[in-house]
């Protein structure tokens, strides 16, 4: 498999978003993504790039998936499919990063070979969802505690692993 990473925040009850928004504000997660991403392409959803207020991530380049082949977004560029995201990011980046939303997180699962995963330690109500994965199916990386964050990095097992 080529490398495809996906990032993600979720709460212990698997909720990434609320009305567009994220339901906590962690300075040391939004650095963490900050820090992860930058200089990759980032992919996501058209949700996503509406929650960023259509304001590209700097230093990243910005591909946005959706339905609406008429969409345009300064700043980002647009598809109507992931598989020709995914591949046009990967002209310049050998790790494109999956960022949101739920769909895209379901549609890409399959293909990602690692995952950043923040958990947030508290239950909370939200409209959008990570998919649950078969955890045996990975293999931890790194784990760091701080607060009520836990960051894992995990790799996905294949043949040979």
């Amino acid at each position: 498999m080529k490398p495809l990473a996906l990032i993600v925040a979720m709460s212990t009850n698997r909720v990434i978003g609320q009305q567009g928004n994220l339901p906590w504000h962690h300075a040391e997660d939004l650095q963490h993504f900050k820090r992860t991403t930058t200089g990759h392409a980032v992919i996501m959803g058209r949700k996503t790039a509406d929650s960023l207020k259509h304001r590209p991530l700097p230093k990243r380049r910005n591909l946005v998936v959706t339905r609406q082949s008429d969409l345009l977004i300064p700043g980002f560029e647009i598809f109507t499919n992931l598989d020709t995201a995914i591949a046009a990011a990967r002209n310049d980046d050998a790790q494109p990063f999956i960022i949101g939303g739920g769909e895209l997180y379901t549609l890409a699962l399959p293909q990602i070979t690692t995952m950043y995963l923040t958990i947030v330690a508290s239950e909370v109500t939200g409209d959008a969802f990570f998919p649950t994965f078969n955890e045996d199916e990975w293999q931890e990386r790194e784990q760091r505690v701080s607060g009520p964050l836990t960051f894992r990095t995990l790799d996905r097992i294949t043949a040979g692993n």
